[in-house]
């Protein structure tokens, strides 16, 4: 089992952990550590990416309870390495997804939309909703969301019961029961999600909505955040 040090602190740019298995594949080596910072992908956010043991990272899978980090050459099992983070990439992911948090929170809130589609794509945050939006109720959606930024509030994670889960009124795109992840952005979005964020909302700077479309009986969004939307 490969402890997940993104989910406890977001931030960790550097970790040190022991490799528990090292098998070679496909010409790669395939390497289990005891815990890791690096996050393999999900929820709409990419795997990093960054160097491990002074080796380019060229992959990240889960499987099962342990993230399979893929290396060009071998690692001695048992030997301590460095893992380090392209720090500047997860960080401006963190923002992105963040403030598609915020975006979607403040659609929901105020206007009823639930979000259906979400891709976070190099140069802009792309967002689908299922109901259609006017140029003057998107004003008031980018405002709002960034009033929210500038109140720097705080964002937590949390593993509710299944008690607690049942009577929480959280967004999700999947019927989900046991280990849910809750991400909650105080005051304006509470959602299931497994990717790493930031730790106040003011990390975000700013989100700027792109472009705006018509989209299968709703609407789609491009949105940027942090230093995307600078």
């Amino acid at each position: 089992m490969t402890e997940k040090l993104y989910y406890s602190d977001g931030h960790l740019a550097n970790f040190t952990a022991k490799v528990l298995s090292c098998t070679e594949e496909n010409g790669r080596y395939a390497v289990v550590l005891d815990r890791t910072a690096f996050f393999p992908g999900g929820g709409g956010q990419d795997a990093d990416e960054g160097e491990l043991g002074g080796m380019r990272l060229l992959g990240l899978r889960e499987d099962g309870e342990e993230i399979i980090h893929l290396v060009p050459g071998a690692l001695q099992p048992g030997a301590e390495v460095e893992g380090k983070l392209d720090w500047p990439l997860r960080f401006g992911r963190m923002q992105g997804h963040s403030g598609e948090h915020i975006l979607s929170g403040t659609v929901h809130r105020l206007f009823g939309c639930d979000n259906v589609g979400f891709h976070m794509g190099e140069d802009a945050v792309i967002l689908d909703f299922d109901k259609e939006l006017s140029p003057a109720q998107l004003r008031e959606i980018e405002n709002q969301a960034n009033a929210i930024i500038t109140e720097n509030r705080p964002v937590t994670a949390c593993y509710p019961s299944q008690a607690e889960l049942a009577a929480l009124d959280y967004r999700s795109k999947l019927d989900l029961t046991e280990n849910v992840r809750i991400v909650t952005i105080q005051g304006c979005d509470v959602c299931a999600c497994c990717a790493p964020h930031v730790k106040h909302t003011g990390e975000i700077g700013l989100v700027k909505l792109l472009d705006a479309m018509r989209h299968r009986g709703g609407i789609r969004i491009w949105m940027a955040a942090g230093k995307m939307a600078l």
